[in-house]
């Protein structure tokens, strides 16, 4: 059996994005201090093998390094965690992050996940983000100099004031950062969040642009050498995501902190904001299988089919690979319908 993922969230942030409708809150040292102790107390209820973890928000960076090592020590004391485990934390370039990578690298965390979302100043200040290309670049510079070189960025679609040909400035700057991974998301609009409320007055790219958007993406990306491995994930060989793997193939995670969803010995809950577990179904069902497996560019076997999908590989959504099928890049725009169909 495979080994598990260990997932803790840190809800806190500088600022609250316009467009982010996960669960975080402004930071404060004091409020920091006592919700990690909360979850040193939430991991005492579990126990388990762990080749992953991974730190996300919210904004774990924003939290006083020596948080983030006692978190990890105190997994470490309570869990069976694999040496070689892949340990991500996410992190924002818009604080100088020199010192606190050199920290992270002594901690044992070996892959940042750094949100640059796109290279055109502008583009990042109208997503209500504070540092231009220029501390991102800082950012990873510091990391590789701290001895991490297992770096994601994060890139984001259909953004306000971007255009097909302004994506050209950052797929430059990607290949001039020679990162390991891109995680590229089309910006949807959700309820409750800034955007959700001034969406009218928004200068976005309309739904075709954002297509093309997509497979030039997906095109230029892998002119750059990352392979795409799932509908929003892209990597240089061998640095795929161990930890969101898990996700898409239902292989087993514990997720600890507020808002953290698991699939745990074969039930799926999550935690609410008062560190309550709630359950939420079981888990590994035919359904997931197929909506999850169709996530990945390496498919799912015909046989958890049983509907016709022949007319999807003529329209060239699907494609054949022999035991299994997938999305091809343009099915992948149009997923959730082909997935609705299909389960």
């Amino acid at each position: 059996m495979n080994k598990a993922g260990l997932y803790i969230h840190i809800p806190f942030c500088k600022n609250k994005c316009p467009y982010c409708d996960f669960y975080s809150k402004k930071y404060c040292e004091n409020e920091a201090v006592e919700y990690c102790s909360r979850l040193i107390s939430q991991m005492q209820a579990f126990e388990g093998e762990f080749n992953t973890v991974y730190f996300g928000g919210g904004t774990p960076s924003i939290i006083p390094e020596e948080l983030i090592g006692k978190l990890l020590d105190e997994a470490k004391k309570r869990f069976e965690i694999d040496e070689n485990s892949e340990i991500t934390i996410e992190c924002n370039p818009s604080k100088d992050l020199q010192e606190s990578f050199k920290l992270y690298k002594a901690y044992g965390i070996n892959r940042i996940s750094l949100g640059m979302q796109s290279a055109v100043d502008k583009e990042r200040f109208a997503l209500g983000r504070s540092a231009g290309k220029a501390q991102v670049e800082k950012a990873v510079c510091d990391a590789k100099n701290a001895g991490i070189e297992n770096i994601s960025l994060d890139l984001m679609l259909g953004t306000p004031k971007q255009t097909l040909d302004s994506l050209d400035e950052t797929f430059d700057f990607i290949d001039k950062m020679q990162v390991k991974h891109i995680s590229a998301y089309m910006l949807k609009i959700e309820e409750g969040t800034k955007f959700f409320e001034m969406q009218n007055r928004l200068d976005l790219p309309d739904e075709d642009e954002v297509s093309k958007m997509y497979l030039k993406t997906v095109e230029l990306l892998s002119q750059l050498g990352f392979s795409q491995y799932e509908i929003s994930n892209f990597a240089k060989c061998g640095y795929e995501s161990k930890h969101n793997l898990k996700y898409w193939e239902l292989d087993e995670y514990l997720g600890l902190g507020a808002s953290a969803h698991s699939l745990w010995q074969g039930k799926r809950f999550y935690t609410d904001r008062d560190f309550n577990i709630i359950p939420d179904g079981e888990g590994g069902s035919l359904e997931e299988r197929i909506m999850l497996g169709l996530r990945l560019t390496k498919g799912i076997n015909k046989k958890l089919i049983t509907k016709s999908y022949q007319q999807f590989i003529d329209m060239g959504y699907i494609k054949d690979l022999g035991e299994n099928i997938a999305l091809t890049p343009k099915g992948m725009l149009v997923s959730n319908t082909i997935i609705n169909e299909l389960v």
